[in-house]
């Protein structure tokens, strides 16, 4: 991780006082936002795609996505 990416020790607190359900609807509620901001940045970058096209794409990133 780059340092300003390093959890302060609030957030860590905050994590830690977390249900697991609660975690896992943040990191669901995320994953989610990412797939939007992904598909806004592609039609952005080729604005003749379908909305279809661009889901496609969408999906195809997240599926082949790395850490």
């Amino acid at each position: 991780m780059l340092p300003d990416e390093q959890p302060s020790s609030e957030q860590l607190e905050i994590f830690r006082r977390m249900t697991p359900e609660q975690r896992w609807q943040a990191a669901h509620r995320l994953y989610w936002t990412m797939r939007r901001h992904k598909a806004a940045f592609l039609k952005s970058q080729h604005p003749t795609w379908s909305a279809e096209r661009v889901q496609e794409e969408v999906r195809r990133i997240f599926t082949h996505a790395r850490t």
